[in-house]
């Protein structure tokens, strides 16, 4: 029977055998939440909903759990229920409970334990034979061993390798690739061979015309394209130029594997028009034809990209590619692992911002880089925890951190955070804004006023200076009416703490009384796009009302999903009443009707009404959420229940329990001040 049909002769089983033996796990001290929707799609809905379900069954004190949510399911299960991939478990609470409460697995099936930093893994029993190779027929063998090739010998390492092949490894790979090819079915063999250089120049040629005919007109869209690419380049195959224009500059990064004058040529091209992935290419390509120095290679680059009035996101490019360059150089040098390459970075960034070799604009960028890292360097090289780093002497790093003090108000001056940069980053910085300088403000309402600000530019901005009371009609009239059409586009905010920036000018032209606030109010309520549907309430915190209020009060107590309704109830109410939203926040854990664990989210995110948290769950590694927590759990004006609340989210904050995955890193210091804060108060879920 082939591979095929054996996975369809058990297709509709694997699903129904794994939720069987998932519903008989649940225990005492031990959730198994039920398998997930689509609206749990995330590990932060994972936790709300073990939240949900620890408040809905009573429980007060810690609770271990697990759980799977869509994305994982999606990727593990087709649509028949068949397994055709590793499911992943995430989990909460204990490492130990959790793994005493999943076991082995059902029948047929084995979890893999990762460690109490991964996911669990359920994936199918398969065998191997004395080669360790899977039967060819078998198709989660032959999944589960080119998973295996996959792993890098070190996952952290600056530069990915992988273990050799032994001959019958190789001999099995290439026999894949032998006779017709289907593209798709080939794809991880020639990964797993071109990974170790191993595709031969007939490979190479064959899978060449096979991307040709099945993916003509969009040859990024096939898996395998960069792999094949290196392989061409490797070969020397005129044909890899083509692919290369094909590609663009998503092409960058191969070349850089393969240097060359053409590819240098090719991707500086990329760089100077406005490519910021392809800068880090051609630093590299540059470095490897050129000029072999970091900082003179990029100081070169830098005059390269303002001869030629580069867009500012390649700048910023190079400042990436210059830090992560001469850290993995160091890395190499030194054999360090991952975390002694973060803390050389911020050393790093706290050099490069007093370098003269570097033009301004790049010291400006290793600056802001630096900012919240100075302290940090000084404590390494002053013997802090994490010892000190190697091939560095700690007097020169502390004459670096004293240079960079001495300049470092006059380089910040005036600069802002990259309004390009992803969301998390930006909202690793968040803490930073609770006070404005002047000078910031400033930032902002020219950010705002520049037509090249986007979507998520403007939400960021417009969210300070509303929060802070120092919104005015100027912002109002910079945005509308020429860049409605852009604000009236569909932009997720669920994982930052700022609003879509149409709800909060909207709210500022309420509170102002502008004359566009009509306007603006008439396009919230009309039936499309919809998207706008579930933000419209959110508007209402812009010249509150009790009309408002009880809009609001009627959608958090409905049970539908909240997306910031229910914390802009509290904003709201307490507006109405003249109170600090804590005050607001903390009788709700008394009235029946919100939900548990979102009344406990909004009681942190209210603690601050000039810049209130609308992340959609509590992100443990935010120095924003570590700040209200502990300001929750210190408030004598709450109720007993309240600074409980803010004692568990503390508690839960990886400043306490992974200092290393906070961002930015916290210096010794401050973790053992949360370390001694945390030991003088009563135990989580004691009042």
């Amino acid at each position: 029977m082939g591979g095929q049909e054996r996975r369809a002769d058990r297709a509709a089983s694997d699903l129904a055998v794994v939720t069987a033996w998932w519903r008989g796990l649940d225990r005492d001290g031990f959730l198994a939440l039920p398998p997930p929707g689509r609206a749990r799609y995330d590990q932060g809905d994972g936790h709300a909903d073990a939240a949900e379900l620890a408040a809905g069954r009573g429980l007060t004190g810690p609770v271990s759990f697990a759980y799977w949510h869509w994305q994982s399911h999606t990727r593990a299960f087709d649509r028949s229920g068949a397994l055709t991939g590793e499911l992943l478990l995430h989990w909460g609470g204990d490492h130990a409970t959790v793994a005493a409460g999943l076991g082995p697995g059902p029948d047929g099936f084995r979890i893999t334990d990762n460690g109490p930093r991964g996911a669990f893994g359920l994936d199918r029993v398969t065998g191997r034979d004395a080669d360790g190779l899977p039967d060819p027929a078998d198709p989660d063998g032959v999944r589960q061993f080119l998973a295996g090739l996959g792993e890098p010998l070190d996952r952290g390492a600056p530069v990915l390798r992988y273990r050799p092949l032994s001959a019958a490894e190789a001999a099995w790979l290439h026999a894949r690739l032998a006779g017709p090819l289907d593209l798709a079915s080939a794809t991880p063999f020639a990964d797993a061979l071109e990974r170790r250089d191993a595709l031969t120049p007939d490979e190479t040629r064959r899978l060449l015309r096979a991307w040709r005919e099945r993916h003509p007109d969009r040859p990024a869209e096939w898996t395998g394209h960069r792999n094949l690419l290196h392989a061409l380049l490797r070969h020397g195959h005129e044909e890899a130029w083509e692919a290369v224009a094909a590609l663009g500059p998503g092409a960058a990064g191969v070349l850089a594997s393969v240097p060359s004058e053409r590819a240098l040529a090719t991707v500086r091209g990329f760089a100077l028009a406005g490519d910021r992935a392809a800068v880090h290419a051609w630093l590299r390509l540059h470095r490897a034809l050129r000029e072999p120095g970091a900082v003179p290679a990029a100081a070169a680059l830098a005059a390269d990209l303002a001869a030629h009035d580069a867009p500012e996101g390649s700048l910023r490019g190079l400042y990436d590619a210059l830090a992560g360059a001469l850290t993995t150089d160091w890395r190499e040098e030194t054999g360090s692992g991952h975390h002694p390459g973060r803390s050389y970075t911020a050393l790093t960034a706290v050099r490069l911002a007093t370098d003269e070799r570097l033009p301004r604009p790049l010291r400006v960028l290793a600056a802001a880089a630096a900012d919240e890292q100075a302290e940090r360097v000084r404590e390494q090289a002053l013997g802090g925890p994490e010892g000190a780093l190697p091939a560095v002497r700690p007097a020169d790093a502390l004459a670096a951190v004293t240079r960079f003090e001495a300049a470092r108000d006059d380089l910040l001056a005036g600069t802002g955070p990259d309004l390009t940069a992803p969301e998390g980053a930006l909202g690793d910085l968040w803490h930073r804004h609770r006070t404005l300088t002047d000078a910031g403000v400033r930032w902002l309402r020219e950010r705002i006023a520049d037509p090249a600000t986007g979507l998520q530019g403007l939400g960021f901005c417009l969210e300070l200076l509303l929060a802070h009371g120092l919104g005015t009609a100027a912002e109002v009239d910079a945005l509308l009416p020429r860049r409605m059409k852009d604000l009236a586009k569909k932009y997720r905010t669920t994982y930052t703490e700022w609003r879509h920036p149409l709800v909060t000018l909207t709210c500022l032209a309420l509170d102002l009384g502008h004359p566009a606030a009509g306007r603006l109010v008439a396009w919230w309520e009309k039936e499309r796009p919809v998207w706008k549907d579930e933000l419209r309430l959110l508007t209402h915190l812009g010249a509150p009302d009790e009309a408002k209020a009880a809009e609001l009060w009627e959608f958090a107590v409905s049970g539908a999903h909240d997306v910031g309704q229910l914390l802009t109830w509290v904003l709201v109410r307490a507006r109405l009443d003249g109170v600090h939203p804590l005050l607001v926040a903390d009788r709700l854990l008394r009235v029946p009707g919100p939900r548990p664990y979102v009344v406990h989210r909004v009681l942190l995110a209210a603690a601050d009404p000039a810049q209130p948290l609308w992340h959609y769950d509590v992100d443990r590694r935010s120095r924003s959420w570590w700040q209200r927590a502990v300001e929750v759990a210190e408030h004598p004006g709450l109720s007993a229940e309240a600074r409980a609340i803010g004692l568990r989210a503390a508690r839960g904050h990886y400043l306490l329990t992974h200092p290393d995955r906070v961002v930015p890193l916290p210096t010794g210091a401050e973790r053992a001040a949360a370390l001694r804060w945390a030991e003088g108060r009563p135990a989580a879920g004691t009042p």
